[in-house]
């Protein structure tokens, strides 16, 4: 069936229940790849609970992507195998706790026909409140639909991306990307079989199993955590991006940073395909 629009608009859920340990905290730490280095002790922080100094757990702040995985305003009928991430938005009204029961309030922001052959932009928003209704983040995901274009709804109106600036990046770093990270990340929550069936893939177009677009969010988010916020994860308070083409697991991610004043500019590469996998990454700091 076609996307039903406007009467999607009014689609939403409220206070769903949800909790977490320093389980999981942990295994989305190493989803995307934190911990390679096991005697590196910045990164030891965010994957291991048991030292001979006590440390309290640390929290990537980009766990709030999956904290609430499954929270959605209403299911959608849509072609799934032609389903990809297009843009990951959160801001981050708290530190996330190592472990919480929460609530999440879901809604669907937007909806934007782009042609039959061009497919659907779906925009949702979910809000995570603690035990007392305070917001810990507000997290505005927008997926693409790349075989549900021609329902009759809007195609203008997104929001501006944000823009980098033209200069050289002030700083560049490589993630190496392990060949098997999709089949850890996806135990964080994805259990989409485009990220780890290589029939399902090559049906969806792909050559093989992607990467999770919300596991590059991740690392982008791993690298102004190493970069520019000394692994200090309260230091974040927004963290967006676009995803602009997929990444396959085994490759190497080339971050490019821009630094002005509390304001992260960020972009990543794949050099060896000369292609921008993630364009318009803005991280604000504290």
């Amino acid at each position: 069936m076609p996307i039903d629009y406007p009467a999607v608009l009014n689609l939403k859920s409220e206070a769903a229940p949800y909790s977490w340990t320093d389980h999981e905290v942990m295994l989305y730490a190493l989803g995307i790849g934190m911990g390679s280095d096991p005697l590196n002790e910045s990164e030891l922080q965010f994957v291991n609970e048991a030292k001979a100094i006590p440390k309290q757990l640390k929290v990537v702040p980009s766990f709030a992507s999956v904290c609430v995985w499954g929270a959605r305003p209403a299911a959608i009928d849509l072609n799934l195998v032609m389903l990809v991430d297009g843009e990951s938005d959160i801001i981050f009204h708290k530190p996330i706790p190592v472990a919480a029961s929460v609530t999440a309030d879901a809604r669907v922001l937007d909806v934007y026909d782009k042609g039959k052959e061009k497919g659907a932009i779906i925009q949702n928003e979910v809000i995570v409140r603690d035990s007392g209704a305070g917001k810990i983040a507000t997290i505005v995901s927008t997926i693409f639909a790349r075989g549900d274009g021609g329902f009759g709804g809007p195609s203008e109106g997104m929001p501006k991306p944000h823009q980098v600036p033209r200069r050289a990046p002030d700083r560049s770093m490589d993630i190496p990307i392990r060949p098997d990270q999709a089949l850890l990340y996806r135990l964080s929550g994805d259990r989409n079989p485009l990220h780890s069936d290589p029939e399902f893939a090559r049906r969806a177009g792909f050559p093989k199993p992607i990467l999770h677009g919300l596991c590059t969010y991740g690392l982008t988010c791993r690298a102004v955590l190493q970069t520019y916020a000394d692994y200090d994860p309260s230091a974040f308070h927004r963290h967006r991006v676009r995803f602009s083409a997929p990444v396959f697991p085994g490759e190497i991610l080339a971050v490019d940073l821009w630094r002005d004043r509390n304001l992260i500019s960020f972009e990543a590469h794949i050099r060896e395909r000369q292609v921008t996998v993630a364009k318009h990454g803005q991280t604000l700091l504290v």
